[in-house]
């Protein structure tokens, strides 16, 4: 149902005078109504009106009652919503109408303010149904994993075929590749995207505090804790708990979780009401778990539990291919954002960002895109853009090795006259323009220009 239009309404009854009051009631409310007969002719009427509601007599001649109609129906048109109307009905007929998918039954005569009532409860179920779809691909979209590389792709794949699973995950990758991102496009990919997504990353919270940040403190179990405080995983329930740098985690707490993860039971700090919660986890690490678990860190059994669909998100460096890709679509992002006017990178500018290692994979390009915007004062960026953004490869420090510029205040300088000698050619000698585009005073402009002895 699309609020901006006329609901349709559609009756499928046997008896004449039942659709022609029916059909005057709701065209006097403002609803479009479309009519069929018998079960046939309202297999086809569905099919032509589309409509949002249908109301279906149960007991028809000829080919198809109304259960049957319902019983088909229900798998061609699932978006319809079937309100079943009998003059005889039984309860054993309303519970198998429901059963079948049915959203109410009522019994003849009717009552047009029940009736109005049941159609008025369905548009806004559509409609909440339909915002909150809406909603979520808005929301896989601005989380989507960006990249056609073989190596993301390949993740995608893992995503895809998880999600609608009900297994536990982990996810290993070097910091900053988008585990995180991984993360929330299984919860958000998965039938649970209805539900909460809630995080807790154990590197950023004292060892100490962990255990009831996650199970929750019950009152006067801890100093200062005077009424019970919810965890992790009581604000999580029905959706999913994404665990971040579960190599952090203290043996204890290990523990616990591994007892959860076994029977979906477990106690807040201090208290001894077992609580049962249905709570996915996933978890993540930077670290190698397999290796902190031969080194005696980390519980091989809660590994081996977790591990049930295990998958490691790339880093940076072995998919280049898709650079280009996300400079365009962190680009568009910073432009959008802060109101920039978007950025053309030149093919030497994209060509030193490729060959670029990103030690801070995906998390530390984003950054530095949104550095350029901020030092770049033009829309063209160029070789020494990046390089004044910060970007120094390993050819740009092998010149600075073999330089014998012995100074910080030398080696700036030899950057910002090669800077403005670039500047000035891309401006035909232009001096106010170059002034301009660089985002200096002309007078400070031919000062430096001076200074540097450049013609």
């Amino acid at each position: 149902m699309t609020t901006l239009l006329t609901p349709k309404i559609l009756i499928i009854d046997d008896e004449a005078p039942i659709r022609d009051v029916m059909s005057a009631s709701l065209k006097d409310e403002g609803y479009e109504v479309s009519l069929a007969h018998d079960g046939e002719s309202g297999l086809k009427a569905l099919k032509e009106v589309q409509p949002d509601v249908c109301f279906l007599d149960i007991w028809m001649p000829g080919k198809y009652d109304g259960i049957e109609v319902l019983t088909q129906a229900r798998k061609e048109f699932p978006r319809v919503e079937f309100v079943m109307i009998s003059g005889h009905g039984t309860i054993e007929t309303a519970v198998k109408a429901t059963k079948l998918g049915a959203w109410d039954f009522i019994e003849k005569p009717l009552s047009m303010d029940k009736i109005l009532i049941v159609i008025s409860n369905i548009l806004s179920y559509q409609q909440e149904k339909e915002e909150k779809t809406m909603l979520l691909n808005k929301l896989r979209k601005s989380i989507a994993l960006i990249g056609e590389a073989p190596a993301i792709m390949a993740t995608k794949q893992i995503i895809a075929r998880v999600a609608p699973t009900n297994s536990w995950v982990l996810i290993q990758g070097e910091a900053g590749t988008g585990k995180e991102l991984a993360a929330q496009n299984i919860h958000y990919m998965s039938s649970r995207a209805g539900r909460p997504f809630v995080e807790v990353n154990c590197g950023g919270i004292p060892e100490d505090l962990l255990e009831g940040e996650i199970f929750g403190i019950e009152r006067g179990a801890m100093p200062g804790v005077e009424r019970t405080k919810k965890g992790k995983l009581d604000l999580a329930q029905g959706g999913t708990l994404f665990i971040a740098e579960i190599s952090e985690m203290n043996k204890e707490v290990q523990g616990k979780l591994l007892a959860y993860l076994n029977d979906k039971k477990y106690h807040r700090v201090g208290g001894a009401e077992s609580i049962e919660q249905d709570v996915r986890v996933i978890a993540a690490s930077s670290k190698d778990l397999e290796k902190e678990v031969k080194e005696g860190r980390f519980r091989e059994d809660l590994y081996y539990r977790l591990n049930v669909i295990p998958f490691r998100v790339p880093a940076l460096r072995e998919h280049p291919e898709d650079i280009a890709v996300l400079v365009s679509y962190f680009s568009d992002n910073v432009s959008r954002e802060s109101g920039y006017p978007k950025k053309v990178f030149s093919e030497k500018a994209l060509e030193k960002l490729t060959s670029y290692q990103w030690p801070g994979n995906v998390r530390e390009l984003k950054n530095f895109i949104e550095r350029v915007y901020i030092l770049t004062p033009g829309e063209f960026v160029d070789v020494h853009d990046v390089r004044f953004a910060g970007l120094i490869d390993q050819a740009d420090e092998a010149a600075v090795e073999s330089s014998d510029l012995s100074t910080f205040r030398e080696a700036r300088a030899a950057f910002e006259r090669d800077y403005l000698l670039r500047k000035i050619a891309e401006n035909n000698g232009n001096i106010s323009r170059t002034a301009e585009v660089i985002g200096l005073e002309r007078s400070y402009l031919h000062r430096k220009i001076k200074a540097y002895g450049i013609e």
